[in-house]
């Protein structure tokens, strides 16, 4: 699939865009994003760079697979996207529902900033077992 940019408004590109995490692909998923975005778990340290957030979500697919969001409230404001999700995926062959709000800035129809706000509690707890 070739990604294309003008064919999205800022609300339906982050509507496709989580609806393709199920589907775990890093390729994919980078294509949504400018050369220059940053990318931001707050409970992490920020990713910048379309290559740079290739590499850390392949790594992060490769160890949980496909994550299912389920998008609970999503707002728009001009470039600005707000979700309210649960992010749906394994650790360590256990499910885990993971609260988030998303904010997302999108630029020329592609994600140039991404902030997930969650507690990193239920994935630390995961993975001590």
């Amino acid at each position: 699939m070739t990604f294309n940019a003008e064919a999205h408004s800022p609300d339906t590109l982050i509507t496709e865009f989580c609806a393709k995490w199920g589907h775990g692909n890093a390729d994919e998923l980078a294509e949504y994003f400018t050369d220059d975005a940053t990318y931001h778990n707050i409970p992490l340290q920020p990713i910048t760079g379309r290559e740079a957030i290739r590499e850390f979500l392949r790594g992060f697919l490769d160890t949980f697979g496909g994550i299912d969001f389920h998008v609970g409230h999503q707002v728009c404001s001009g470039n600005i996207v707000f979700n309210e999700r649960v992010d749906t995926f394994t650790v360590n062959g256990t499910t885990i529902d993971l609260p988030v709000a998303g904010v997302f800035e999108v630029v020329d129809g592609r994600i140039h900033a991404w902030r997930d706000y969650f507690d990193m509690a239920p994935i630390t707890a995961m993975q001590n077992q």
